[in-house]
């Protein structure tokens, strides 16, 4: 595959607070002061790149190794990035998980992980590259330390969506640096419960996962150092994610809040 573009987006993710590339939605919550030296030097050397697809779907850049998370959408949307070498998948819904996808980018040296209630659905060919993590499971890949948390739903009207233990949303640590993908969700309590996320990627649409409010509460209690809200299309249309930025820069300037722009099929 091509070497990976970092468009005008807003494809460059910081550890830091350095001036990157964003798109006119984006939303700068943290001043320069709030970060730490080890930080900068992170994002200076390009160590960490993330490019939204569509909605649950992002390609991930760390210390050289490419990673797809839940890679949807034909692999002609994946064309001009480097071949992965690990995707992460979170559930069997179809904005998460596509075989024809899967089949078009998977290579030899790609890694897969997934929950047993992926692997289940996905032909033999791709079985074999599989490793299956439950909720809680670690598991060390390529430098990595991959560790399956629960995502599932709390509201009585939305747990037909996504029972406890079938999906898993991750965190990815390296070198002391941890990101939290959130998968499909509510603001349940191991979320809450989340220590030393520098990144969170979290989900905000109804009636699937949760709404904005409940988003920025759960957020405000974990702590990450930056946020980015994703997944938030739902039946009614795009959540108001300025508004979750404006309730975590009120009640926490130090949470950093970035909008990429995940939709580029509206524009």
């Amino acid at each position: 595959m091509k070497k990976i573009l970092l468009i005008a987006v807003g494809t460059m993710l910081l550890f830091g607070c350095q001036e990157t590339k964003k798109n006119t939605n984006e939303s700068d919550i943290v001043s320069e002061e709030n970060t730490s030296s080890d930080q900068e030097t992170f994002a200076q050397n390009e160590l960490f790149t993330v490019t939204p697809i569509s909605h649950a779907t992002m390609v991930l850049k760390w210390d050289g190794q490419v990673l797809f998370v839940d890679p949807v959408g034909g692999p002609a949307a994946f064309q001009n990035f480097d071949e992965p070498d690990l995707i992460l998948i979170t559930d069997i819904h179809g904005d998460h998980l596509n075989i024809e996808t899967l089949e078009g980018i998977v290579t030899e040296n790609t890694t897969i992980l997934a929950p047993k209630a992926v692997s289940d659905k996905l032909p033999e060919s791709l079985q074999a590259k599989t490793t299956i993590l439950n909720n809680g499971d670690d598991h060390a890949v390529l430098g990595f330390t991959v560790t399956a948390i629960p995502m599932y739903n709390l509201r009585e009207e939305a747990l037909k969506f996504h029972e406890k233990g079938r999906g898993n949303g991750y965190v990815l640590e390296k070198d002391g640096k941890r990101i939290y993908i959130s998968g499909d969700t509510e603001d349940i309590p191991e979320m809450r419960n989340l220590e030393n996320i520098d990144i969170a990627f979290v989900c905000m649409n109804l009636p699937y996962t949760m709404p904005v409010a409940s988003a920025a509460d759960a957020v405000l209690e974990f702590k990450p150092n930056i946020v980015y809200p994703y997944h938030y299309r739902g039946t009614d249309g795009l959540s108001d994610v300025d508004e979750f930025a404006e309730i975590i820069a009120k009640a926490n300037a130090d949470i950093k809040v970035t909008q990429l722009d995940w939709y580029p099929e509206r524009e």
